[in-house]
Parts: C-alpha cells; sequence; structure tokens
C-alpha cells in the first residue's frame, strides 16, 4: 500500500454553528456547534482516509484545544504523530446565517511555533520509515521560517518521496524556488509566480508552462474557481470542470481536490484521471455544510459523471 504523509504547520480546530438571522446588537441564539479537526494537511489527511487509502498525519498541538484536536483526530481514525507546543491549539468559527444561506468565517490569528518546536516536527516526519508521497499544506505560522523548504525536499528526496505543497504568499515562492513535484496555486498565486498583475483563463496552460520552465515543479494545478482546475507538466495540460451541485459550503474544497489527486497518484492513475477525481473530490465538499469535508460515494458519482 502506497504510504502518505501529511505536515500541518499551523492545525486548528473548526467550530460551526447556525442563527436564524445575523443581526447586529442582538442576542443571537446558535444551533449545536459541529467541531472538526482543521489545517491544510490535517483536512488532506482526513479526505484520503475516507477515501481508504492508510495515511499519517504530522501536526502541532497544544494546551487543552490541542487535547481535543488529537481527540477528533482519534474519532476519525487518522494515525497522527503530534508536537507538543507551549501556545494553544487555534480555533476558528463558522457561522452560517440561515435566513441568506451566506457563511462567515472567522479565522483567528495563527500561533507562533518556536524554533524547537518547528524542527521538531520536520524530525517527526523524518523519522517515520518510508513514505510514497509528503503533502505540505496550509499556512505558515509565526516562527517558522521560509528555509523549511529547503529542507523539505531534501527530506522528501532522502525518503524517495514525492512533494507535494498547498501554501500561499512568500511560502509559495520559497518552495517553488526549491523544487517540488507538485503545486496548487490559484489564479492570482500563479500571476504572482510568473510577475503578471492579472491573468485571464486562456493565459493559464501558457502562464503555467513558464513557470515550471523556470523553476524545478514538475506539475502545477491551477485552481480557477467556479471554472475548475488545470493540470499542467512539461509535457500535458487538462482542464476539469466543476460539476454543477447545491453547494452549501467552499470551506475545504481545495484540500478535499488535493487529497482527491494524491490519492489517485498514489493509486497509479494517469494526471488526468487524478485531475478528474481531485475536482470530483473538491465538488464534493461543497455539498457538505459547514467544515464537513468530502465523502467517498459523492466524490465516486461526481468523478462518473465529469469522467463520462
Amino acid at each position: 500500500m502506497p504510504a502518505i504523509v501529511t505536515l500541518t504547520f499551523s492545525p486548528c480546530i473548526d467550530k460551526t454553528a447556525s442563527v436564524p438571522h445575523l443581526e447586529a446588537e442582538k442576542k443571537l441564539h446558535c444551533s449545536a456547534p459541529t467541531l472538526e479537526p482543521g489545517g491544510g494537511g490535517i483536512n488532506v489527511a482526513r479526505v484520503i482516509k475516507r477515501l481508504g487509502l492508510p495515511v499519517i498525519a504530522v501536526y502541532p498541538s497544544g494546551g487543552y484545544s490541542g487535547k481535543f484536536l488529537d481527540h477528533l483526530m482519534r474519532k476519525e481514525e487518522v494515525e497522527s504523530v503530534t508536537i507538543e507546543t507551549e501556545n494553544e491549539t487555534r480555533e476558528n468559527i463558522i457561522i452560517v446565517d440561515e435566513s441568506a444561506n451566506n457563511q462567515y468565517r472567522f479565522g483567528m490569528p495563527a500561533n507562533a511555533l518556536s524554533e524547537h518546536e518547528w524542527k521538531a516536527c520536520l524530525d517527526a516526519v523524518t523519522h517515520i520509515p518510508a513514505m510514497d508521497y509528503l503533502v505540505v499544506s496550509g499556512s505558515m505560522p509565526p516562527g517558522v521560517p521560509l528555509s523549511v523548504f529547503k529542507e523539505l525536499p531534501a527530506i522528501a528526496r532522502s525518503k524517495n518521496a514525492r512533494l507535494v505543497v498547498d501554501t500561499s504568499g512568500p511560502a509559495l515562492k520559497e518552495a517553488i524556488h526549491q523544487g517540488v513535484y507538485m503545486l496548487k496555486p490559484n489564479l492570482g498565486e500563479l500571476s504572482s509566480l510568473a510577475g503578471t498583475k492579472r491573468l485571464g483563463i486562456d493565459k493559464v496552460e501558457e502562464t503555467a508552462r513558464h513557470v515550471l520552465n523556470e523553476y524545478g515543479c514538475e506539475i502545477l494545478v491551477v485552481s480557477m474557481g467556479k471554472d475548475g482546475a488545470m493540470l499542467v507538466s512539461k509535457d500535458e495540460a487538462f482542464i476539469a470542470r466543476s460539476p454543477d451541485v447545491p453547494r452549501k459550503s467552499t470551506v475545504g474544497a481545495g484540500d478535499s481536490m488535493v487529497a482527491g489527486i494524491v490519492y489517485s497518484l498514489a493509486r497509479e492513475k494517469s494526471l488526468k484521471n487524478a485531475l478528474l477525481y481531485g475536482i470530483a473530490c473538491g465538488t464534493a465538499a461543497t455539498m457538505n455544510p459547514g467544515t464537513e469535508l468530502c465523502h467517498k460515494d459523492d466524490a465516486d458519482r461526481l468523478y462518473r459523471m465529469i469522467a463520462g
């Protein structure tokens, strides 16, 4: 069985509740909250586990909220390696206004990691005996230097593993300079990597190939919102449109897409099929409320629909 490891430097607990109507200066009565583990790599691991492949999630965890995060991961039967931290694990809040079906997302600031703590995260990954894919996903908290993206490719190479990175800002730019197997920028991030201000859909393939030729990355998966996503390698390019479904939440759709792609590649599917299944997983996630992510039955059904 392929071995997949995810690394999340800034995990969280996502609390989702709804109110009949969102109104300022009034005491609002919320529904019973749903609490779920969150953070890019954690979400990717949760989905891969649901899809049926073994996965190990590595992440820092601190305080009472960190212990509860560990409890939530055990409930989902995701094998985890946790690094105890001094700071509490953050908690985010998602509120749904039922009257307008609008979602309000309150993301709390990431807690800083000490040098000892982020290095312990890398050590934990290094000591995992074998892996085929290492997925580093999510934002970088204070205290974690960009130089980790010089160390992560070396760790992946030492394991003969493919490194997949889904992050943003300076971390994304640093990652692409170091040579990774796959990156997942959005349109704005691809524009930034290429040094342009705006990028139309018609220029995505050309721009992605320029970025691939400029740096050591093998594959770019460019998410394009309602227009789906495009996968570009040095030899191939595919676009996949998102099927039209009733949408309840977009939280975790990108993480679900990454999980679907890595799951497919780990099962030795083609790049095209991996992209289609990733789109199916990402779309399936939008059918569920809050941070519920995707379910395999929905993803499989949507994949059959778009793959023909």
